[in-house]
């Protein structure tokens, strides 16, 4: 999400009720999240920040410039080495990482990380691709004692209530927000993410291979099958078909939670 969860987006959600998270991609900066923090408007509710570790490490002010904001949540993902749990915690602040298998979510959770996301392969952008999201949350809630995250696919009310009875804490969605009209994805993309399908995404390393980004290999990247022609790749993960038109995110983060709490409460019943 570092090409659309801005200050803008992250405000509106959090304000609408969940976490908003500012991105921090591959061409993330400590200039850019501090403009985008700027923007920032969440009525005093809680939000968090998301950093790429091997860029992190290429500029280490974007670590710096992420604690002083003293977010809720700082999630740092994609990378071995844990040390910026202790640093972020030892102020106070909340930390997660994103994982695509049960080791890696044993060894954050050895390294203190609060919570977990447990992403799996349908999962937009840059991730793991090995193993389903479900059979990955149920995996690692078996294994860990912390809180787990659902992600990847996660787009709609039914995929919200079904992670959230399958034990997950909640979850960690992108695709359904990049196209909110808070987003910082431009008509083009917007465009793009709209007419797509559940089988319209492929996983692939060209473009960071093309812009020359260091991503490991064992972490490509899903994005629109069609949208590349120009360099330019539009991330999403599978469940694309339900972003449809742009909605400001108060209106899509309601669908969610209101669509699920009905569900979760027929099954119940």
């Amino acid at each position: 999400m570092g090409g659309a969860a801005g200050g803008a987006l992250a405000g509106a959600i959090s304000r609408a009720g969940g976490l908003g998270m500012v991105g921090m991609g591959s061409t993330g900066s400590a200039e850019r999240l501090s403009a985008e923090l700027a923007l920032l408007d969440t009525g005093g509710r809680p939000v968090g920040v998301g950093l790429v570790d091997w860029r992190m490490r290429q500029d280490p002010d974007l670590l710096r410039t992420a604690i002083a904001a003293h977010p809720t949540l700082l999630s740092v993902s994609f990378g071995g080495d844990l040390d910026w749990v202790a640093t972020a915690r030892s102020e106070g602040i909340t930390t997660t990482t994103q994982v695509a298998t049960v080791a890696e979510a044993l060894r954050a959770q050895d390294a203190g990380v609060d919570v977990v996301v447990a992403r799996g392969l349908e999962g937009g952008g840059h991730g793991g691709p090995q193993v389903g999201a479900l059979p990955l949350l149920c995996a690692v809630l078996d294994a860990l004692d912390i809180p787990v995250l659902a992600a990847g696919g996660v787009a709609s009310a039914r995929g919200l209530a079904a992670v959230l009875a399958a034990g997950a804490a909640g979850a960690w969605i992108g695709t359904l927000f990049s196209a909110c009209t808070e987003s910082l994805a431009d008509d083009r993309t917007r465009a793009v993410l709209a007419a797509a399908d559940e089988t319209t995404t492929e996983v692939t390393t060209r473009f960071d291979h093309a812009a020359g980004f260091p991503w490991p290999e064992h972490l490509p990247q899903r994005v629109i099958s069609s949208a590349g022609a120009d360099s330019s790749p539009v991330d999403a993960g599978q469940g694309v078909g339900m972003v449809g038109a742009p909605r400001p995110a108060a209106d899509v983060l309601a669908d969610l939670t209101t669509g699920a709490a009905e569900l979760l409460g027929r099954w119940s019943s």
